[in-house]
C-alpha cells in the first residue's frame, strides 16, 4: 500500500516512540525516519510533546506505523539540563500557551529556589507561567501564612497566581476559564497532586495516581513521560513526570537578572549597565533589597541561578527535615 502523509501533533514520547494525532482525532505510532536532530538544538530527544510534525503512514499486514520526517518552527519550548547527562539538554515539552506551575507548601514542600528557576526558563524561552497553589484545604495556620505570603510575592510581581483544591473542588471552575482554548503544562514535584488535579478537570481521563509516601513526604513518580491530554472543555494539558530541581541552560550571567521582572525594572537605575546585582556600587537592586522592596527569596535564588551553584538545580528538598531554603 502507498504510504499517505500527515500532519499532526505529538501527544506522547516515549523515547524511541512517539503518538502523533491528527486534527481529525486519529493517532499513530510513529517513528523518526533516519537520523533527525534540529538545527542549533542539542538535546537528548530531538522531537517533543506538543511538536506539530510531519509524517508517513505505512500499513504493512496488520500493523500501520509512521515516520516523521519534518518538524513545524516551535512557537516556544520548556528546557533544562538533562539530569543523568549534565552537559546535554532535555525539552520537556513545546508550544506552551500556559505553564502552570503547581506549588505545595508542605506536602511536599515547594521551595522558591524551584519556583525561581522555572520562572526564569519560562520567562527566558517565552512562556506565560501561573503558579498554582494547590491542596489549600490541608493547610493549617503556619502553612497558610506561609502559602499567603508567597502569593504575595509573586502576585506583586505580576504573576498571576491561583488557590485550588481537587479534594474541595475549590478554584477549580477559575481554572478551568484560564486554561479554554489553550495548550497547558502542568509541572512540580513529584507529589504536589498534578494527575488528581487533572482528573477533577476532566474525570473521564482517570489518571493514575499515588499517595505521598508517609516515611520522607515525598512524592511518587506516577508520570513516567509527558503526555498531552485533550480536556472536555476545549483545552489541552501536558502532565509532566514529577522533577527534584530544574538546571537552567545557556544563560550568559548578564542576562539571568531580565528573567526577574522586578530586578529588570530597575536595571536601568544602577549606576553600570553591566551591574551584576552583586558588589557593584550604587546598584539600584540591592538599594531595593535592603528597602524590603524586594524578596530577599527571589535574591537568594538570583544568586544560586548567577553563581551555577549546580547543587541547587537539584533542588533536594528533605535536606533539614521540613526542606525550608532558609
Amino acid at each position: 500500500m502507498a504510504s499517505q502523509t500527515y500532519t499532526g501533533i505529538v501527544y506522547k514520547s516515549t523515547g524511541s516512540w512517539y503518538t502523533v494525532q491528527t486534527e481529525s482525532g486519529e493517532q499513530y505510532n510513529c517513528r523518526i525516519k533516519g537520523k533527525f536532530r534540529i538545527k542549533g538544538i542539542k538535546s537528548t530527544n530531538p522531537i517533543a510533546v506538543g511538536d506539530v510534525v510531519d509524517f508517513t503512514v505505512e500499513t504493512i499486514g496488520d500493523e500501520t506505523t509512521g515516520q516523521i520526517f519534518h518538524i513545524h518552527t516551535r512557537k516556544n519550548y520548556l528546557i533544562r539540563k538533562s539530569v543523568n547527562l549534565s552537559k546535554q539538554t532535555h525539552i520537556i515539552a513545546t508550544n506552551i500557551d500556559l505553564l502552570f506551575i503547581l506549588v505545595t507548601i508542605d506536602n511536599p514542600v515547594t521551595t522558591t529556589s524551584f519556583i525561581d528557576r522555572l520562572l526564569v526558563t519560562a520567562r527566558a524561552y517565552g512562556i506565560e507561567a501561573v503558579l498554582l497553589f494547590n491542596k489549600i484545604d490541608t493547610l493549617k495556620e503556619e502553612s497558610l501564612d506561609e502559602q499567603l505570603y508567597l502569593q504575595y510575592i509573586y502576585d506583586s510581581i505580576g504573576y498571576k497566581c491561583l488557590r485550588v483544591s481537587a479534594a474541595e473542588n475549590k478554584g477549580i471552575d477559575a481554572l478551568k476559564e484560564l486554561m479554554k482554548g489553550k495548550t497547558c503544562m502542568f509541572t512540580g514535584h513529584s507529589g504536589v497532586g498534578k494527575s488528581t488535579l487533572i482528573n477533577t478537570l476532566d474525570p473521564s481521563l482517570n489518571l493514575k495516581t499515588k499517595e505521598i509516601s508517609e516515611q520522607h513526604q515525598q512524592g511518587q513518580h506516577t508520570t513516567t513521560f509527558a503526555e498531552m491530554f485533550d480536556l472536555d472543555f476545549d483545552a489541552k494539558i501536558i502532565d509532566t513526570p514529577g522533577i527534584r530541581g530544574f538546571g537552567l541552560v545557556d544563560m550568559e550571567p548578564q542576562e539571568i537578572s531580565d528573567y526577574f521582572p522586578e530586578f529588570f525594572v530597575l536595571k536601568d537605575q544602577c549606576k553600570f549597565n553591566n551591574c551584576l546585582h552583586k558588589e557593584e556600587p550604587k546598584c539600584a537592586v540591592k538599594d531595593a533589597l535592603n528597602a524590603d522592596e524586594i524578596a530577599w527569596s527571589r535574591y537568594k535564588s538570583y544568586l544560586q541561578i548567577l553563581e551555577g551553584d549546580e547543587e541547587n538545580y537539584r533542588t533536594d528538598i528533605y535536606a533539614n527535615g521540613k526542606g525550608n531554603e532558609e
